[in-house]
């Protein structure tokens, strides 16, 4: 298995040299020009490809896959040689590769220590927010409609922690309380500081049960 898993392809078989044969200085090899740009497209399929891999998985995204993808186009477009696109399209596949195989040593480079932290970060979120989803509920007894404000939020989960609470994470929390409360919706005041605030009719609020399975007890 280990010879297997470090297997590579051989670019030619092992040669077979004759006695008899004296090879040309510059041998020529006559390839139709439909079959070399088959291989052209493929190698372009293969670019696509990895560049989707890349955006999907978060690689690189935004401008800076634009401008690589952008870039790579223009070189090709002012080729004129089918050999070179090829050797442009191997180069530039294998500089995604080299993106990929960087990201992925870099995750895989993170300690379970670390990825304790990311679960308990996870977590705290989805209990701030179920917190939120019971506190809009005892807002909205007796009411038709409620609405809790960032500012609020904050307040309320600071004096239910005993210490401050980031706006940022604040906000987190009222965006997990949405997903996991259908009756929510997160939205903004308008008032100029982007102020956002979850409202709600009391009826819907009251109907519908809360969309987890987590324990409610913070970490």
């Amino acid at each position: 298995m280990s010879e297997i898993a470090n297997a590579s392809i051989k670019t030619f078989g092992p040669a077979t040299p004759q006695a008899d044969f004296v090879p040309p200085d510059d041998p020529i090899l006559e390839i139709p020009l439909s079959e070399l740009h088959g291989l052209l497209n493929e190698m372009v399929l293969t670019h696509n490809q990895l560049i989707e891999l890349i955006r999907v998985t978060g690689i690189l995204r935004g401008r800076q896959l634009a401008r690589i993808t952008e870039d790579h186009a223009r070189a090709l477009k002012a080729e004129k040689s089918p050999i070179a696109k090829l050797l442009l399209l191997n180069a530039f596949n294998r500089q995604l590769i080299a993106h990929i195989k960087k990201a992925l040593q870099t995750r895989g480079a993170i300690s379970p220590s670390d990825r304790g932290i990311v679960r308990q970060a996870i977590t705290k979120i989805q209990l701030r927010a179920e917190a939120i989803v019971d506190h809009i509920r005892v807002l909205a007894e007796g009411k038709e409609k409620v609405a809790l404000s960032s500012p609020q939020a904050r307040q309320y989960l600071a004096g239910m922690e005993g210490k401050p609470v980031s706006r940022r994470d604040c906000i987190r929390a009222l965006h997990r309380a949405e997903k996991i409360c259908p009756a929510l919706e997160c939205g903004h005041l308008g008032d100029g500081r982007a102020t956002t605030r979850l409202t709600a009719k009391v009826q819907e609020l009251l109907s519908v049960s809360v969309g987890n399975g987590s324990p409610r007890a913070y970490i």
